[in-house]
């Protein structure tokens, strides 16, 4: 834990993709990142999830000059990349307001509002109903 840590000095976001939550805090400090106290690669399990969740960092070219802790729990990898990327953005907003337009541009300040569609009664799943039968 380093001294900004220890004294609480931090930007927070929370982001948010389809059923995963994740709470974001960024500090001043090396560029290394924590998923559920681990690192993000072990976290997510393949490269282009890992570089998805961390999108934000390249994008405003804070990758080495801060710290990420992340906490985020709910849905599947894939989401959870996605919450990930939100919530960062969110709070690289807090940190320097200047970030804003290139974050927006990038698209990432936007909450993904797809989800799940709820099962039907009388279907199968949420759109596939009974085979058809005439006879």
């Amino acid at each position: 834990m380093s001294e900004d840590e220890a004294q609480g000095r931090y930007a927070y976001g929370t982001g948010r993709r389809k059923t995963a939550v994740a709470r974001v805090r960024i500090y001043p400090g090396p560029g290394t990142a924590v998923i559920n106290d681990r690192e993000p690669l072990r976290h997510f399990g393949r490269r282009e999830l890992e570089e998805a969740a961390l999108r934000p960092l390249r994008v405003t070219g804070l990758s080495d000059r801060v710290h990420i802790s992340v906490k985020v729990d709910g849905g599947g990898v894939s989401g959870q990349a996605g919450a990930v990327a939100h919530g960062l953005a969110r709070a690289l907003c807090v940190l320097d307001a200047e970030l804003r337009p290139q974050l927006k541009a990038a698209g990432l300040l936007t909450r993904d509002p797809r989800m799940k569609e709820r099962k039907k009664p009388g279907l199968k799943r949420a759109r596939k109903a009974p085979q058809y039968t005439k006879r």
